[in-house]
């Protein structure tokens, strides 16, 4: 395993839609999942995607709660029409910390690493770093979404 440097915004990887993976199994995947799992811990970070080490692949990993989750090829299937402005962070954007409005609660269906399709349910910060990740698999940074609201503080 190795720890990863970061793409730092503006590089253009972080503009570009991430390739899809049609391999979830391959060495090649196994060992850049492992590899960004060890990076995002060094880094004390949530969450972090693909193109955020430089690989433009539709993966991302986020560790809440004490689990990992394990995103590849991850779609958002529905979400709620409530709407939360909160802070969020970026590895990518070291230090900065801007109000975003993201759906209350999402539901994503992604595969794992093992090929098997999983739907993942999320509200509050889960649901916030599901919706983070998957706009860098499209390549969207979160700056893009800066609200021009305050953030209102969760319960």
């Amino acid at each position: 395993m190795a720890i990863l440097p970061l793409s730092i915004y503006p590089d253009p990887i972080l503009s570009k839609k991430a390739k899809r993976i049609t391999d979830p199994k391959s060495p090649e995947i196994r060992e850049l999942l492992f590899d960004m799992l060890e990076t995002l811990e060094k880094n004390n970070g949530l969450g972090l995607a693909a193109p955020q080490v430089g690989k433009s692949l539709q993966m991302s990993v986020i560790k809440f709660d004490g689990k990992t989750l394990v995103l590849i090829n991850p779609k958002i299937k529905s979400k709620s029409w409530k709407k939360i402005i909160c802070e969020e962070g970026c590895l990518s954007f070291p230090g900065l910390f801007i109000p975003v409005k993201r759906y209350a609660k999402v539901k994503v269906e992604a595969e794992d690493q093992t090929g098997k399709k999983r739907i993942i349910s999320g509200a509050a910060l889960l649901g916030r770093a599901l919706q983070h990740e998957i706009d860098h698999l499209n390549g969207i940074v979160f700056t893009k979404r800066k609200s021009r609201k305050k953030s209102v503080p969760t319960k």
